[in-house]
């Protein structure tokens, strides 16, 4: 009898976009956190995340800021705070 074999899942990382008073609980659980004061900023904050992060929190500045760059990213979702 074969022992069963395991797999080790590899979890995509969550990052957050926005402004610093938006964002400063979410590095307290292990978000990647990306302060943007400006949409510049914003958009390349977008452009520089890992190719690993597959969930990102907006602020919702910051999701006005990269409305049209988030198809850039097609398999990355994406959240806005309310």
């Amino acid at each position: 009898m074969r022992p069963a074999q395991t797999t080790t899942a590899v979890l995509p990382t969550v990052a957050a976009i926005g402004e610093t008073h938006e964002l400063e609980g979410f590095a307290l659980v292990g978000v990647a956190v990306f302060a943007a004061e400006t949409p510049s900023q914003m958009i390349q904050a977008w452009r520089d995340l890992d190719h690993d992060v597959g969930l990102v929190i907006l602020s919702p500045a910051a999701s006005a800021a990269l409305r049209a760059v988030l198809a850039d990213r097609p398999d990355t979702l994406t959240v806005t705070m309310p």
